[in-house]
C-alpha cells in the first residue's frame, strides 16, 4: 500500500460518524421492523421469517423494559410508564400475531413511532 492510500485509509476512519446509543437503538429497531414488514408481505411463505422477526422484536422490548426498570434510568416516570404499557401491548399483540389472530401492523407502527422519537432527539 502506498503512502497516499495509507493516508486516505487513516483519515477516512476519522471521518466516520460517531455512533451514539440512540443511533444504535434506531438501527436495531429499523432492522427488526423492516424484517417484520417484509416477511408479513410474503404472506404464508414468509411466516417463518415473521416468527423470527417477532421473536427478535419481543427480545428487544424485553431489553427496553429491563433498562426502564433500572434505578439509574433517567427517563421521567410518566415516560417510563408509557413505554412499559407499549411493551406490554407489544408482548400481548405478538402472541396474537403468532396465533394468526392479528395483523403485525400495530407492532410496526409502535416501532416506527419509537424510531421517530429517537430521530427527533426525544428522550
Amino acid at each position: 500500500m502506498n503512502a497516499l492510500l495509507k493516508a486516505k485509509s487513516a483519515y477516512s476512519a476519522a471521518k466516520a460518524p460517531t455512533r451514539t446509543a440512540k443511533n444504535f437503538e434506531y438501527e436495531v429497531i429499523a432492522r427488526i421492523t423492516r424484517r417484520m414488514i417484509t416477511s408479513a408481505q410474503q404472506g404464508r411463505d414468509g411466516f417463518q421469517d415473521l416468527v423470527a422477526a417477532l421473536n427478535d422484536n419481543r427480545k428487544l422490548w424485553s431489553i427496553f423494559t429491563a433498562d426502564l426498570a433500572n434505578k439509574g434510568n433517567p427517563y421521567p416516570d410518566e415516560l417510563k410508564l408509557s413505554l412499559f404499557e407499549l411493551a406490554e401491548f407489544t408482548r400481548q399483540h405478538t402472541s396474537k400475531v403468532l396465533q394468526r389472530k392479528a395483523n403485525v401492523r400495530p407492532l410496526v407502527e409502535i416501532n416506527t413511532a419509537i424510531m421517530r422519537g429517537l430521530r427527533s432527539g426525544a428522550s
